[in-house]
């Protein structure tokens, strides 16, 4: 059975960074692409960054362009999520997610995930 665990989310003030981690275990990780989803209060749960098999196949939804990085270390089992000036709309319970994906393939829908996180909450006051 597939595990994902994340950690990392906080209090911060607007402008900090935070960086997410998320550990795999009771999978090939090299066979998911791996997506940062985020979901705040009274809304979707949103994909805000996701990394396919290969490392070099990145996406990132238009808000969190140039402040947030998604990374992933194959030998630690392990994606993060590097946020950078964040801001009050940045705040909601942070999910990770594992699919199964080609090598060149993002996928971008909440379906198209199998595995979650229990989430982690990242909240950022002004």
């Amino acid at each position: 059975q597939v595990h994902l665990e994340e950690s990392g989310g906080g209090l911060v003030q607007a402008g900090d960074s935070l960086r997410l981690s998320c550990a795999i275990s009771g999978g090939t990780f090299y066979n998911y692409a791996m997506g940062w989803f985020r979901q705040g209060p009274g809304k979707e749960r949103e994909l805000v960054g996701a990394v396919g098999r290969r490392v070099d196949v990145t996406w990132y939804e238009d808000s969190v362009k140039g402040r947030f990085t998604i990374s992933r270390d194959d030998a630690k089992n392990t994606v993060y999520l590097q946020m950078t000036t964040l801001r009050p709309d940045d705040t909601a319970v942070y999910y990770c997610a594992a699919g199964r994906a080609g090598p060149w393939n993002i996928p971008r829908s909440v379906y198209e995930y199998t595995f979650w996180g229990q989430g982690t909450q990242v909240t950022v006051s002004s």
